[in-house]
């Protein structure tokens, strides 16, 4: 994998597949700023979070290669991709780029989501890394008036950078867009997440279902409230999940 050195070198992947529309978009996005590769999983791998494969082989194959674009799929998961690129390129990406996503990653969303797993892989490994979701599951959803935020935000981060162990968030709402909150994690759980049916042969099966049930709908800092005032939320993501002030008091406690 080669690309020039005087620009920079983008790596992008989701968790949505290699043919999902929202990829494309962020593909053809990151070629208007740097050398982009994409390194994608051949298939739908939502909700896997920060998974690996570890109970059979991953294979990568080139898909595409024109100038300023190298593009993979992978057999793995989102985080398998990002592994698997930074093994094998030749150049530590400048910025990591995952989605963008169908379906919204705000609130406890972000520690099941592919699409996160994979930035916050790309953080750990000290890469600037951002995720983009949109707050809408359909195949065919118009990412048209997000584009000028991705590159915008994208260009911002890349002139002034993220502290090590730091990543971004970014979720879109669908529609009119307000502007963009600068947000924190909304507090909140999912709610009766799986439906209890009966197969043909009589034999109980579950179906994951339920809905988010937020803690905090009038706290006007979240992502949630963000994402429901037609905002762009963007919430700066710790992979240091340790409590600190949590910390404190159990060492007096185990002192």
């Amino acid at each position: 994998m080669q690309n020039e050195i005087n620009k920079p070198l983008i790596l992008i992947t989701n968790d949505d597949g290699e043919n999902a529309r929202g990829i494309e978009v962020l593909t053809r996005l990151m070629m208007e700023i740097g050398d982009v590769i994409v390194m994608a999983p051949d298939g739908p791998r939502s909700a896997q979070s920060n998974a690996l494969t570890v109970s059979q082989p991953i294979r990568y194959f080139k898909t595409e290669e024109r100038e300023g674009l190298i593009r993979y799929s992978c057999t793995g998961t989102p985080t398998d991709c990002v592994k698997l690129a930074l093994h094998e390129l030749e150049r530590k990406p400048d910025l990591l780029v995952s989605g963008i996503n169908h379906g919204s990653n705000a609130a406890i969303n972000v520690i099941y989501s592919g699409t996160m797993g994979a930035v916050l892989e790309g953080c750990e490994n000290g890469i600037l890394s951002i995720g983009f979701s949109i707050f809408d599951h359909s195949p065919k959803v118009d990412f048209s008036f997000t584009e000028k935020y991705i590159l915008s935000i994208t260009r911002k981060m890349l002139e002034n950078g993220l502290p090590y162990g730091v990543c971004l968030n970014v979720n879109f709402p669908v529609g009119k867009i307000n502007g963009i909150k600068l947000s924190r994690q909304c507090e909140g759980h999912w709610a009766k997440e799986y439906e209890k049916r009966v197969d043909p042969h009589g034999r109980n099966y579950f179906w994951l279902t339920g809905y988010f049930d937020n803690h905090e709908p009038d706290a006007e800092d979240t992502d949630e409230w963000a994402l429901a005032n037609n905002y762009v939320s963007i919430v700066p993501t710790k992979i240091d999940m340790t409590d600190y002030e949590v910390l404190q008091t159990l060492k007096t406690t185990f002192e």
